[in-house]
């Protein structure tokens, strides 16, 4: 299949919108549908049903594309492993059209992903839905977790009311990537495949050969996540870093091995920001910068220690920038609490549709309306399965954070490889001990290093965040408060607990 070709909806070369049968079917419901195949032929364009003569198919197309025309283009673009750690929050970073889009849209400081891990954490984006609830509850490629109902997914949804679904990358929520239902399909979808260099040039096609409005554009890339035996290296940039005089993160401390790791992950994010740079230049070039709403996020944090796959701060906190219509604009920066599962209510919000009654979070439009300062309380978080079964959940307030583990045999420290874990491993950390209940006061103790679980004078906020976790669980109806969580296979996990495997 030609790489700007939809394998579904019709293609008007005279007004050059790409008009979804769904789009043709709300302007004009009394018109039956009928499965269309691609074509260029005029005369094809049409439901059958629809009297054939000129004036009436010109009348349909045209009410197609105004409906489908006053809503803005959705461009979602989307990192591996890449944390908070770009020049917007103040890292350096040699992230320059990050920075430029930050300056030019709306900046998130306090934005979680639902899960530290990769396909969960997509999964919660996509669905509006935690992990736990869509099904998600482990890596894809891992235990072969999947969603409950791939309808749930936002395409879906943008698509009922006139959006052209385009994948141009990474997805990483299905082993067949056509379960998910896109119209089109650009290149390389698959984890560890598509990188930068594989995904900009099909992606640029795609919108260089001006396709019709309104489109939802999703964009994976696997930078900024390792590969290589122990996860030692990138799969982009320059082998040969300069790693003298770089600073690791908070987390780590300050040797030969942590420095150098944090130099292959800056050259990997200097490659993903040319990637993303390249992007929107074709975006403006075609004309679409006014018209679409761009947002650009993160699964979650860095895969080093005390980071990825875990419920800290440095495992949650993601970068979230967006840019477009709708208020996002004037390089501004929002501190309120936001979750990535608020963003498929905030779109909902935004386009003036009823949100799907399956979706967990917020809208977050009032904190970029400026009509409120917050819109939630609490973010919650969680971790089931990565590599092992780890099961975990997690409440985050302003202030404090509240942690819970449900298996004391599983794993003690979960990472990816790299110089960093080596640098620990014959340390001891592996076998550091995690306590079965976790709280911090994050003002005082940002690194979360000190759990004040059973410190006196803590004990009321941590038996009130307990509360609110039980709440969370009980209302999103999480497994976990009944035993442990089976994966749908057992293969390529490393730790499991007998309970599960004798289910």
């Amino acid at each position: 299949m030609d790489p700007v070709t939809p394998s579904s909806g019709e293609w008007d070369p005279q007004f050059s919108v790409w008009c979804s049968m769904a789009t043709v079917r709300k302007a004009f419901p009394g018109v039956p549908q009928r499965q269309a195949t691609f074509s260029r032929d005029f005369g094809s364009m049409l439901p059958c049903g629809t009297p054939r003569n000129a004036s009436t198919r010109l009348s349909v197309l045209r009410e197609a594309k105004r409906m489908a025309t006053s809503r803005p283009n959705i461009v979602y673009i989307h990192s591996h492993d890449s944390g908070r750690c770009v020049s917007p929050y103040g890292y350096a970073m040699p992230t320059p059209h990050i920075q430029c889009f930050a300056e030019q849209g709306v900046t998130f400081r306090n934005a979680f992903c639902a899960a530290p891990s990769c396909s969960p954490s997509r999964a919660a984006l996509l669905t509006g839905m935690y992990p736990h609830s869509n099904g998600m509850n482990g890596l894809v490629h891992r235990g072969a977790f999947a969603l409950n109902d791939y309808s749930q997914h936002l395409l879906h949804t943008l698509r009922d009311i006139g959006y052209h679904t385009v994948l141009g990358g990474l997805q990483h929520i299905a082993q067949d990537t056509a379960d998910i239902g896109f119209d089109c399909v650009l290149g390389p979808t698959q984890h560890g495949q598509a990188c930068v260099e594989a995904v900009v040039p099909r992606t640029e096609q795609f919108l260089d050969s001006r396709p019709g409005e309104p489109f939802f554009l999703d964009i994976g890339f696997f930078e900024t996540h390792k590969i290589g035996p122990g996860g030692k290296c990138y799969p982009c940039g320059d082998d040969n870093v300069d790693s003298r005089y770089v600073l690791p993160p908070s987390c780590l401390p300050d040797t030969p091995e942590t420095r150098f790791a944090t130099a292959q992950h800056r050259e990997a994010v200097r490659v993903l920001d040319q990637g993303i740079g390249a992007l929107l230049t074709a975006l403006d070039r075609n004309g679409f910068t006014e018209n679409t709403l761009v947002l650009v996020t993160t699964d979650h944090g860095l895969p080093m220690p005390r980071m990825k796959r875990t419920l800290s701060d440095h495992g949650l906190g993601v970068m979230m920038m967006m840019r477009g219509p709708g208020g996002f604009a004037g390089g501004r920066v929002i501190d309120g609490l936001v979750s990535q599962i608020d963003v498929f209510p905030t779109l909902c919000e935004l386009l003036e549709i009823p949100a799907p009654d399956w979706l967990q979070g917020v809208s977050f439009l009032p904190l970029v309306a400026g009509t409120a300062e917050r819109t939630r309380d609490y973010v919650f978080a969680e971790l089931t399965y990565h590599t092992d079964y780890v099961p975990k959940r997690a409440v985050r307030g302003e202030r404090y954070k509240y942690v819970r583990l449900y298996d004391s045999d599983s794993p003690k420290q979960d990472s990816d490889g790299g110089p960093a874990f080596e640098l620990w491993r014959p340390h001891g950390w592996p076998e550091c001990v995690n306590q079965p209940e976790q709280l911090y006061d994050l003002l005082f103790d940002p690194a979360e290093a000190n759990n004040l679980i059973d410190h006196p004078d803590y004990q009321d906020v941590g038996a009130e965040l307990g509360a609110v976790l039980d709440a969370h669980l009980t209302r999103t109806r999480d497994p976990i408060v009944h035993g442990p969580i089976p994966p749908r296979k057992l293969e390529d996990l490393g730790y499991v607990p007998d309970s599960i495997k004798n289910m």
